[in-house]
């Protein structure tokens, strides 16, 4: 079972007057409701759940804080209408974690933290939009997620916590995991793809040669555009620009989505024990 701890405080920008933590809920709750012995009890996964809140509030003092769900529905998005084998064939969330999602939900509630449920967008775009609009102001923003998909939105005031392996998402991170910087990491995938969620990127194109690539060129488009490109991955590349293209457009978060809510609706207030 994962270690539910952590050994440090985060240390939080000491200008910013707000920070806010954003759960990625599922993120969290699967992993968690995966390593219990009995996956039928649910009231268990939501006990432990809450456990892991409790600590991540204690040690990132939040001003504010919410978690995120993606939509319950079979709606693979708009990035399946791009891609349509995107996602495709994931295995679906067991059937007594989806009919105890509400009971988790209510956990949440009852320690002051708020749940929003994207509604067709994926969660990822919401957590991205909110977490964007946050941090553009100045203000501290901590994502607590293990998915690396966050890490193109890293900025001074922007992390990303990995609360099961007890790491920081950051820039040297991404650079040792990847080889390139945070913002090439939608070309890296629009060239490498990305395996677990079916997005093809161009083939013949592996991981070293997406980061070699990108040690060169900037950027996806710039290497589209150049003239000079190695014989190597030349046709590789010509032959499928567009599948490269739509591979990358499916990899970046959206950060324009309408927010139906303000700030002042997921202010941390801790309830009482």
């Amino acid at each position: 079972m994962h270690a539910l701890y952590f050994f440090t405080r985060y240390t939080v920008n000491a200008m910013s007057s707000i920070h806010l933590v954003i759960i990625d809920a599922l993120n969290l709750i699967r992993r968690v409701h995966a390593a219990q012995h009995n996956d039928a009890d649910i009231a268990n996964t939501a006990k432990v759940c809450c456990q892991a809140l409790h600590k991540i509030i204690n040690l990132s003092q939040p001003t504010h804080i919410v978690a995120v769900f993606d939509h319950h529905g079979d709606d693979r998005g708009w990035r399946a209408e791009l891609l349509p084998n995107y996602k495709e064939g994931r295995k679906p969330m067991p059937d007594a974690l989806h009919a105890g999602m509400e009971i988790i939900q209510d956990a949440f509630m009852d320690m002051g933290i708020d749940s929003l449920l994207s509604d067709g967008d994926e969660a990822d775009d919401l957590v991205a939009t909110l977490a964007l609009k946050v941090a553009s102001r100045g203000e501290q923003v901590t994502i607590i997620s293990t998915d690396k998909g966050y890490c193109q939105l890293l900025q001074p005031t922007l992390r990303i916590r990995d609360y099961f392996q007890e790491r920081w998402l950051d820039s040297p991170f991404i650079e040792k995991e990847f080889g390139v910087k945070p913002e090439q990491l939608t070309d890296y995938w629009g060239l490498a793809g990305i395996n677990s969620s079916k997005i093809p990127g161009v083939p013949g194109i592996g991981p070293k040669a997406a980061a070699e690539l990108l040690s060169l060129y900037p950027s996806l488009e710039v290497i589209l555009a150049a003239d000079d490109l190695p014989a190597k991955w030349q046709k590789k590349i010509e032959a499928h620009r567009d599948s490269a293209i739509a591979c990358k457009q499916v990899a970046s978060l959206k950060t324009d989505l309408t927010l139906g809510f303000n700030l002042q609706d997921i202010r941390y207030q801790p309830t009482e024990a």
